[in-house]
C-alpha cells in the first residue's frame, strides 16, 4: 500500500461547478468584488482565511514526519539518502542564486523607487514595532541553531519545518538501522499516514470558503488606493515572477521532459489556493501527494518538498532582491555593485528562514536589512501596505519552483516513473475531488 494516497482522483465526471479548483477560484473572485464593494465587511472576514491555514497546520508537522521517516526507511539505502540530499540543496542554491540575479536586475531596469525622495527618519514604524524587534535578533547562527529543536515534541510544536524535517530524518535512518526490528514502527508510521491524508482530504474542502475570506481581506484592506504611489514596484514583481517562471523554470522543466504548463495545470488548484491565502503552507500536504501520484518516487518527494519550503523559496527570493533595491531607491540610498552583490550574498542566507509562512517574507526582508546596515530598515514601513499583495505573485512562484524542484531530482536520481508522469499530465489530471 502507498503510503502517500493522492488527493486527486482521475477525471471527475460530476458536473463542473462540484470541481474542487473550481470553487476556489469563484470564491477568490467573489471575494475580491465584495471586498471591493464593501470593504469594512471584507476586513472582518479576515478569520475565515487564518482558520483555514490553521487547520491546515495542524496536520502539516506529523504528515512530514510520517512522509520523511517512511520514505527513508523503504529506500535503506544511506548512500541514496545522503545523494539525493546533497544534489537537492546543489539544485536549490544555484535556483535560488538565479532567482536573487534577476530580481536585483529587473529592479535595476524598472527603478521603482526613484524620484520618491523619502527621508527614512520621518517614516512612521509604529505599525512594524514588532517585526523591527523580531529581525533584531536574527542572524544566520541563530538560524541554523534553530534547526535543532529543544525536544522530540517540540519540534512539532514550533511550527517550524526545518526542525521537524531534522527530527524525522534521524528517526527514519534509526529505523533502516533497525531492519526488521522496526517494521511494527513503520507499518504504525503508514497507518498513520493514511489517516493524516484523510484529514487534509476533509479539510481541503474548506478551502472555498477560506480563499474567500483572504481575498475579500485583502481588497478590502489594501484595495487600489494602496497601489497608487507602489504600483510599479507591484507592477514590476509580478512581471518578475512570470519572466522567472517562463525563462528559468521553463527550460529547467524542458529539460527534464515535461511541460510546465501542463504541471501548472495539473497543480491549479494548490496555484488557486496559495494565490489566495498568501501561505504555501496550505497545500503542502497536496503537493506532496500529487508529487507521488505524478510517479515521483515517495523518499525524493519526503524529502525534497518539505526541505524546499525552506531552501527553494524562488518567489521569495525575487521579493527580497526587488525590494530592498526598491527602498534603497525610495530613500536615496546608493548601492554600487559590490554593494548589491554583498547584498545578494546575505540574501542567498537570509531567505532559507521564510518557510512558506504567510508573512515570514517581510521578516526576512527587515532582518536582511538590519545585517547589511546599509538601507534604512525603518524603511520595511514603506511595502507594509502592499506585502500581502506581493504575497499573491511570491507564493505561486514558489509553489512552481518546488514541484519542478521535486520532479527535476526525481528524475536526477533514476525514482520517476517517466510514462506514468507523461501520462498524468497530458490526460491533464487536476486533482479534482468529487
Amino acid at each position: 500500500m502507498s503510503m502517500s494516497p493522492s488527493l486527486s482522483r482521475k477525471a471527475s465526471r460530476s458536473p463542473w461547478y462540484k470541481k474542487l479548483w473550481v470553487q476556489v477560484l469563484l470564491a477568490t473572485a467573489a471575494g475580491a468584488i465584495f471586498g471591493q464593494v464593501m470593504p469594512d465587511l471584507g476586513t472582518r472576514l479576515q478569520p475565515l482565511g487564518d482558520a483555514f491555514i490553521k487547520a491546515i497546520r495542524v496536520v502539516i508537522a506529523p504528515l512530514i514526519f510520517c512522509t520523511i521517516v517512511h520514505g527513508i526507511a523503504r529506500i535503506s539505502d544511506m548512500a541514496k539518502v545522503g545523494r539525493v540530499a546533497v544534489r537537492t540543496i546543489l539544485y536549490f542554491e544555484v535556483v535560488t542564486t538565479i532567482a536573487l540575479a534577476i530580481g536585483l536586475v529587473a529592479v535595476n531596469l524598472i527603478q521603482p523607487g526613484a524620484g520618491m525622495n523619502i527621508d527614512a527618519a520621518n517614516i512612521d514604524t509604529s505599525t512594524i514595532s514588532g517585526v523591527l524587534a523580531k529581525s533584531a535578533h536574527t542572524d544566520v547562527i541563530t538560524f541554523l541553531t534553530d534547526v535543532i529543536p529543544q525536544s522530540f515534541l517540540g519540534a512539532f510544536t514550533d511550527g517550524s519545518v526545518l526542525q521537524v524535517l531534522f527530527v524525522a530524518v534521524l528517526c527514519g535512518f534509526a529505523l533502516t538501522k533497525l531492519g526488521k526490528a522496526g517494521a511494527p514502527v513503520l507499518n504504525l508510521v503508514e497507518s498513520i499516514s493514511l489517516l493524516l491524508f484523510g484529514l487534509v482530504n476533509i479539510i481541503m474542502w474548506a478551502a472555498p470558503l477560506g480563499a474567500f475570506g483572504a481575498m475579500a481581506f485583502t481588497v478590502g484592506k489594501f484595495g487600489a488606493g494602496s497601489l497608487v504611489s507602489l504600483g510599479k514596484l507591484l507592477g514590476g514583481f509580478y512581471v518578475t515572477c512570470i519572466f522567472f517562471v517562463i525563462v528559468v523554470l521553463g527550460p529547467i522543466a524542458h529539460l527534464a521532459g515535461f511541460s510546465l504548463y501542463k504541471l501548472m495545470r495539473y497543480l491549479r488548484e494548490e496555484l488557486l489556493i496559495v494565490f489566495a491565502t498568501t501561505s504555501s503552507e496550505t497545500v503542502l500536504p497536496s503537493l506532496m501527494s500529487k508529487m507521488t501520484a505524478l510517479g515521483c518516487e515517495e523518499g525524493v518527494v519526503g524529502l525534497v518538498v518539505p526541505s524546499g519550503y525552506s531552501f527553494n523559496l524562488d518567489g521569495t527570493c525575487l521579493y527580497l532582491a526587488s525590494t530592498a533595491v526598491f527602498l534603497a531607491q525610495a530613500t536615496n540610498t546608493h548601492l554600487s555593485l559590490m554593494d548589491q552583490l554583498g547584498l545578494m550574498a546575505v540574501l542567498l542566507l537570509t531567505s532559507k528562514g521564510a518557510a512558506g509562512i504567510s508573512g515570514a517574507a517581510f521578516v526576512v526582508l527587515a532582518a536582511t536589512l538590519s545585517t547589511t546596515g546599509t538601507i534604512p530598515v525603518a524603511s520595511v514601513a514603506l511595502v507594509l501596505g502592499i506585502h500581502r499583495l506581493m504575497s499573491e505573485g511570491l507564493t505561486p512562484t514558489n509553489l512552481v519552483g518546488n514541484a519542478v524542484a521535486t520532479i527535476v531530482m526525481a528524475k536526477w536520481e533514476g525514482a520517476l516513473d517517466v510514462e506514468r508522469m507523461k501520462q498524468v499530465l497530458d490526460q491533464g489530471a487536476t486533482g479534482d475531488s468529487d
